[in-house]
């Protein structure tokens, strides 16, 4: 039997499909790359103190074990781990200033950390905000409910107030906090942001949490278009999608 021809259009078309497949996220290594660019850009100093690190406590795990007669190699062996930890927790700390430094003052830099904040947390961006890009953002997690406020402190208070009221309809008795970005008196800077949230205390199991968030879910967006003209260029934050059925 002669054999069919191929179908040239669903080859293409699946090979430009594996195409689109095979173009993957940078791998780690590609992103420390990118990281460590960053890094040297911003503070030159950071890396060759990182390297200094580690060559420092390799050097440290060879005269110790030349002075005991241990054995050199064995302690090489046991220093190399150690020093490379070493320097690369002082990279990565080094690394996380450098973000927040870059974050501070930019609208949304607060979104950002809560997003990436290791955890049970849930966060809904934006659920609150005025015409001037004040915003609000709901974070829920073990203490409870977090009203996270990024904007001028002033216009920040009506709004948080006006969403702790909304959402202590469904809350109830669940614990509501409010935390305002910013490095004015009574905020909290961008590089202690996760500190604060981390420190807050654990009133919530897990059962209580799930029984929370489902409870939130049934608040409709509160985010609405402000009266008067709206600032050249600017977008209002996107508020939650509703829910079909």
């Amino acid at each position: 039997m002669a054999k069919k021809p191929k179908d040239t259009n669903t080859s293409q078309a699946a090979a430009s499909s594996g195409g689109a497949g095979e173009q993957k996220r940078p791998g780690r290594f590609k992103q420390l790359g990118m990281v460590a660019k960053v890094v040297h850009k911003q503070s030159p100093k950071s890396i060759p103190i990182a390297v200094g690190i580690f060559l420092g406590l390799v050097a440290l795990s060879v005269i110790g074990g030349l002075v005991t007669g241990g054995g050199w190699l064995y302690w090489l062996s046991l220093g190399i781990p150690v020093a490379f930890l070493a320097g690369f927790i002082y990279f990565t700390r080094s690394a996380q200033k450098i973000q927040y430094k870059m974050l501070d003052g930019q609208l949304g830099a607060g979104m950002a950390v809560l997003e990436n904040m290791r955890g049970d947390w849930s966060t809904e961006p934006g659920v609150a905000a005025t015409r001037q890009m004040d915003v609000v953002h709901r974070v829920v997690g073990r203490p409870g409910v977090v009203l996270v406020g990024e904007g001028e402190p002033s216009r920040l208070r009506k709004i948080v107030a006006a969403e702790k009221k909304r959402v202590s309809r469904v809350a109830y008795e669940m614990p509501i906090y409010d935390v305002m970005v910013g490095n004015g008196e009574g905020q909290v800077a961008i590089s202690d942001l996760q500190k604060h949230m981390m420190k807050l205390p654990r009133n919530l199991d897990k059962a209580k949490v799930a029984e929370l968030r489902y409870r939130l879910k049934a608040l409709p967006s509160a985010v609405q278009m402000p009266k008067g003209p709206m600032p050249k260029g600017v977008k209002m934050p996107k508020g939650p999608k509703p829910q079909t059925r």
